[in-house]
């Protein structure tokens, strides 16, 4: 292993920030990076060696390749949290407009929802991943809030609590609970756990991703994330009483002074409940 590559490793294993998902896509990325800096004839880097000239060869590389502003953000993200932990945060300019980096295109209203009916749940040979496909589509979680799941900690009565280890960026998160297929959802989840997670005791969490990830593939399931989507839709249906626009409703300019009120309050609630902070990210869900 060439030495930046092991000592990006290294240093990914010394700080363990935000959830395992957020932890695997950075190592992830800050390897690719590497290799890349390698590619470009920046040899023999180390952590600390690392200059805004690296990093203006990478975003003209990444931009020349024509890939989404949403990844290259990403990878920014990478080279920040990388530049922090070697205490050379002014190598990258705090601004992804320095680079020329354009906006995310987050608005589409065209729907990403995905539908799993219970024929397709029944596919899925593992129980435990059975289980944590019913919580996805009837909380709108994510794939490792799912199968970290601990029913009898979760179950609050007329919501559920996500600890903040389950959850993207560590975040604690309420979902409420509104109707009987959810509380049936939770019910066969506690009956199922006991008092553990979804992962079963002889596993750990990657194993039992593993496990998700092979029955869901067998079962020809993909796109789960869509699941969130529909949850989302779900929701802002319920609360404005008319569909959002990803799923056939009127556009923001198409509302009444009163509907813009209880639009921007829907967005808002579900964003929180998708364990989001800004309403703008609920465009991605709902269109816009």
């Amino acid at each position: 292993m060439r030495d930046l590559n092991y000592q990006l490793k290294q240093l990914c294993q010394r700080n363990r920030d935000g959830s395992y998902s957020t932890q695997a896509n950075r190592a992830r990325m800050l390897n690719q990076i590497a290799n890349q800096l390698q590619d470009m004839g920046y040899r023999r880097m180390t952590t600390h060696s690392l200059k805004p000239k690296h990093v203006d060869a990478l975003v003209k590389h990444w931009l020349s390749e024509g890939m989404a502003a949403g990844t290259i953000k990403n990878r920014m993200n990478c080279l920040r949290w990388w530049a922090a932990k070697v205490d050379r945060r002014n190598v990258v300019a705090r601004s992804n407009d320095f680079y020329g980096i354009p906006d995310r295109q987050f608005v589409s209203n065209e729907s990403k929802a995905v539908a799993v009916d219970d024929q397709a749940l029944s596919a899925i040979a593992d129980e435990h991943v059975r289980m944590s496909l019913e919580l996805q589509r009837a909380f709108g979680l994510r794939r490792e809030e799912s199968i970290k799941f601990v029913p009898v900690y979760a179950d609050q009565g007329d919501h559920i609590r996500l600890k903040a280890s389950w959850t993207k960026g560590g975040k604690v998160r309420v979902i409420p609970i509104l109707t009987q297929e959810q509380r049936n959802v939770l019910n066969r989840a506690r009956h199922l756990a006991g008092t553990e997670s979804l992962i079963p005791s002889h596993k750990n969490y990657i194993q039992q991703l593993r496990t998700y990830e092979r029955h869901t593939t067998q079962a020809r399931l993909s796109k789960l994330h869509g699941l969130r989507h529909a949850y989302a839709q779900a929701r802002y249906l319920h609360l404005t009483g008319w569909a959002c626009p990803a799923a056939g409703g009127p556009a923001a300019n198409q509302l009444s002074a009163e509907q813009r009120k209880q639009d921007y309050q829907a967005r808002l609630t579900i964003s929180r409940e998708l364990g989001h902070v800004r309403e703008q990210i609920s465009a991605v869900y709902l269109g816009r």
